[in-house]
């Protein structure tokens, strides 16, 4: 046994990456994560630079486009709802009057939304860096195991601000647009508070799906168990509910809505666990 266990660790040891056939220094992995960094921010300014000067197209055509009765998922809802005879999906033009209280108010939120649809457009080069610079201290069986790593994140999050996009923030602001407590009182709403609903949403519910990842990790190391995960279905459940509930309109139909893919996500979390924890199994 103990020979077994020493020709694991020699084998393990061979497959270990080496760089210039010596180890790195200290001060060698700082400047390769200042590389990966300037790369990184760099794209992220470019892609800026091009949202900001395509200002009519990012706001009119996607930031405040979203809050209109035309708006592709408004327009499908409704549908739906004439489909089972109920116009309450029917989105009206929202009494959402947006105002900016602020003298570099409008200039600073272009400068804003430039910078947050650079990232987001840049998120796949981003995540390719950091999985660069991670990628000379795996071994070689991780390094094969983890080849799709940048697709799966790429994909996972975009997944997810779509998701969000199309589907929660319409009807997020569907009902709080369209909320009053008195007939007295009309909804006037700042431009900074427009604009952090709509990019905290979007960006949460994009970071959200990335769980399967951070599931999957976690079961590799033996932190997670299927079988808890498989045990706390009915719990995930009632707080996907909840959550649903609190962005949505306080109707069943919509719940449902966001609370499906959220729960096929979770069980796209379990498969992916498994293979996790068979993976953590075979190394130990």
């Amino acid at each position: 046994m103990a020979e077994q266990i020493s020709s694991n660790k020699n084998k393990r040891k061979k497959q270990a990456p080496i760089k210039d056939e010596k180890e790195m220094s200290f001060w060698d992995h700082l400047t390769e994560l200042r590389g990966t960094f300037i790369r990184s921010i760099f794209t992220v300014l470019i892609l800026s630079i091009v949202a900001f000067l395509n200002k009519d197209f990012i706001f009119n055509e996607i930031i405040l486009a979203v809050k209109d009765s035309d708006f592709i998922t408004n327009r499908g809802l409704c549908f739906l709802g004439q489909l089972i005879g109920i116009n309450y999906f029917c989105v009206k033009d929202i009494a959402l009057e947006i105002i900016n209280i602020n003298i570099s108010g409008q200039f600073m939120t272009h400068m804003y939304i430039s910078f947050v649809m650079g990232f987001i457009t840049a998120a796949p080069y981003i995540i390719y860096e950091f999985w660069r610079f991670v990628k000379p201290a795996l071994y070689d069986d991780e390094r094969k195991n983890s080849g799709g790593a940048v697709i799966i994140f790429s994909f996972l999050f975009y997944s997810g601000v779509l998701f969000s996009y199309f589907l929660i923030v319409p009807l997020t602001l569907n009902f709080f647009g369209s909320y009053h407590v008195s007939d007295m009182v009309q909804n006037q709403i700042s431009l900074n508070s427009y604009i952090s609903t709509v990019i905290t949403v979007t960006l949460s519910i994009g970071l959200i799906f990335e769980l399967p990842v951070l599931v999957y990790f976690l079961a590799t190391i033996g932190i997670i168990e299927v079988e808890s995960l498989k045990k706390n279905r009915k719990y995930t459940l009632v707080v996907v509910l909840i959550l649903s509930a609190i962005v949505t309109p306080p109707d069943v139909f919509s719940q449902v809505l966001v609370t499906i893919p959220l729960m096929i996500l979770y069980e796209f979390s379990i498969l992916l666990a498994k293979r996790g924890e068979k993976k953590n199994i075979v190394s130990d």
